[in-house]
């Protein structure tokens, strides 16, 4: 992979989030840096002084992280009524994930873009997901030419279905512009976001070249029979007001040995989901025995997310 290109930041466990963005208003200018943070002005407000205050994600130690879990556990209990447990699992050695899509089984039902609004908590009033699913004219893979809001039955003649979330890129643009260095590539290939650390400038989500990135407007609305208890601190746990979020694989899951809810809600059996480098797994299969696609070859972004037709 090529050298990430990043803002250099003083020693991260010795700066707050306020000192980092005052840093990054200098180097951007104040009238870009005033124009990228106007929507957190009235955020700020909402912070604790323990939120704003604590390090980078990659400088708290393991007593660290549980303070802040245990913290964050009881906020989602105060706030939305809901007993949760945030976790923190990390790359598996020796792995590198990957997913495909059979373009020839996916039918544009949308049951992956469902399962991952409720897995990954959600607000329900905007009913986000991070996954779109383009109904695609057939004879193009230019999901600029894709139509996410078709409202009838499905498949229509003529169309074909594609689902686009992060691609996990090897060589994220997303990454290379974050001015505060709150988003990160993994040992497994699966790009992170730190949410208490991310200011919301949007930088990433303008970067991005698949739309894969939603800025959280406003506080996330869920009840709490709806809550999902199982959370990961770099994944689905309820992200707060004025942060840029994405899609993670499901690190929670996925890392301990479970299928994305995405590959598992799919009722046509279209996503294929695994470790590139385990030579008997279906994706590795895929790779060697199928012709893929990956979108915007032409970027260098180089996705970990793939595509194939059975014919």
């Amino acid at each position: 992979m090529g050298e990430r290109k990043s803002i250099s930041l003083p020693v991260l466990g010795q700066v707050s989030r306020r000192t980092a963005m005052k840093g990054v208003g200098a180097t951007l200018g104040a009238g870009a840096f005033a124009a990228a943070i106007s929507p957190l002005r009235r955020i700020d407000e909402k912070v604790t002084a323990e939120e704003f205050m604590q390090r980078h994600y990659k400088e708290l130690s393991d007593s660290d992280k549980r303070d802040v879990f245990t913290r964050l556990e009881a906020q989602a209990q105060d706030e939305y009524g809901a007993d949760v447990s945030i976790s923190d699992p990390r790359p598996i050695p020796g792995t590198l994930f990957v997913y495909a899509i059979n373009l020839s089984l996916c039918n544009g039902n949308g049951k992956c873009v469902e399962a991952c609004h409720r897995e990954n908590n959600h607000d329900r009033a905007t009913n986000q997901s991070y996954i779109r699913v383009l109904e695609m004219p057939i004879g193009t893979m230019d999901m600029e030419q894709g139509n996410t809001t078709y409202d009838h039955p499905v498949p229509a003649e003529g169309k074909f279905y594609m689902p686009v979330q992060c691609q996990q890129c090897q060589e994220p643009p997303c990454v290379d512009v974050c001015p505060v260095e709150a988003t990160w590539q993994e040992d497994d290939g699966i790009v992170v976001v730190d949410y208490n650390w991310c200011i919301g400038c949007r930088y990433c989500e303008a970067a991005c070249p698949y739309h894969a990135r939603r800025f959280n407007w406003k506080k996330p609305e869920i009840p709490a029979d709806e809550v999902n208890p199982d959370q990961g601190f770099l994944s689905n746990r309820i992200r707060p007001e004025g942060v840029v979020e994405k899609c993670h694989f499901c690190l929670h899951r996925t890392r301990n040995g479970r299928l994305p809810a995405c590959l598992e809600a799919c009722p046509t059996g279209a996503r294929v989901f695994g470790n590139i480098l385990d030579p008997d797994s279906d994706v590795r299969w895929i790779m060697e025995n199928k012709r893929v696609y990956v979108l915007k070859e032409e970027l260098g972004t180089a996705p970990s997310f793939f595509y194939f037709f059975d014919s």
